[in-house]
């Protein structure tokens, strides 16, 4: 039931951030053409790309937490996985935008209207905000991305409002464009690492919160086993990992000393909590006994 609960609060929170965020993206845009601001329908824009890439995510992370079939017989994990690399690239591509935009404005600098700024900036921070701070505390990928994509427009919010408080005194026209290329920067730095991360999860890489060597190291200091091959781990979505093993046994007398190499191997993996696990073993004699057992 707590694990229930726990990928409900998670759709409760992404759902949460994308109804905050388009709503946000409709005011952005009546709001830019009620100013006169450019700077305001560029960002409405960009939202709207951040809007789209967070309802994908909501539909793939409920998705995500439909049963094995015989389509996808692991369930359908790796939806979640699928929305935080496209969340990755959408914010990238939206960065490079940005930085572009910004880039554009240092070199022809324009006039910015500090009082409609200041008033965007106070709700954008608020709306943005609350849901980051929602987001923030979820520990799947998927959740982590969508946190550096509203991170990303809480920052640049607040970029606005500071700058907009500075340009009420002093008209500095390559503030804004030079602060934003900053904050830019810096999202656009950690969410290729994340990218990475994500990547690395999808080309089915070891997950780095488990050692293979360690697992080979404690397989072969039972008395039974000869032997390993053929170790794979990968995981699903970066927390529900899947392991197979191949051992070959030695001094078997009987089929029951078979069974009790089993259970110790069980009993090693069990502090592991694997979403999957495979045991596959045969004897050191060459003869043609093979026995696989999935847990």
């Amino acid at each position: 039931m707590a694990h229930d609960h726990s990928h409900e609060h998670e759709q409760g929170n992404i759902k949460l951030a994308f109804f905050l965020n388009f709503g946000f993206t409709i005011f952005e845009i009546f709001g830019g053409l009620y100013v006169n601001s450019v700077a305001i329908i560029s960002d409405a824009l960009h939202d709207l790309g951040d809007s789209l890439s967070l309802g994908l995510s909501w539909f793939l992370d409920h998705k995500s937490k439909e049963g094995a079939n015989s389509s996808f017989t692991f369930g359908y994990t790796r939806f979640s996985l699928l929305g935080a690399l496209i969340n990755s690239l959408v914010l990238i591509a939206g960065s490079i935008f940005v930085i572009n935009e910004a880039a554009a404005r240092i070199l022809s600098p324009e006039h910015t209207d500090a009082q409609g700024m200041l008033l965007f900036a106070i709700v954008g921070v608020a709306v943005n905000g609350y849901a980051a701070w929602k987001v923030s505390h979820g520990k799947t990928l998927n959740e982590r991305v969508i946190s550096w994509h509203l991170l990303e427009d809480v920052l640049g919010w607040t970029a606005v409002l500071v700058v907009s408080i500075v340009l009420l005194f002093k008209d500095l026209h390559y503030l804004d464009p030079a602060l934003s290329l900053f904050i830019t920067a810096y999202v656009l730095w950690n969410v290729v690492k994340r990218l990475k991360e994500t990547l690395h999860i999808f080309l089915q890489g070891t997950p780095d919160d488990v050692s293979l060597d360690e697992l080979r190291e404690k397989f072969l200091e039972q008395d039974m086993v000869a032997d390993t091959n053929h170790l794979h781990l990968w995981s699903l979505d970066g927390e529900k990992h899947v392991f197979t093993a191949h051992l070959i046994l030695k001094n078997v007398k009987s089929y029951s000393d078979i069974l009790k190499a089993k259970k110790k191997i069980r009993d090693i993996l069990k502090p592991y909590n694997f979403s999957h696990s495979t045991i596959e073993v045969e004897l050191d004699e060459g003869t043609s006994s093979l026995i696989g057992e999935k847990d």
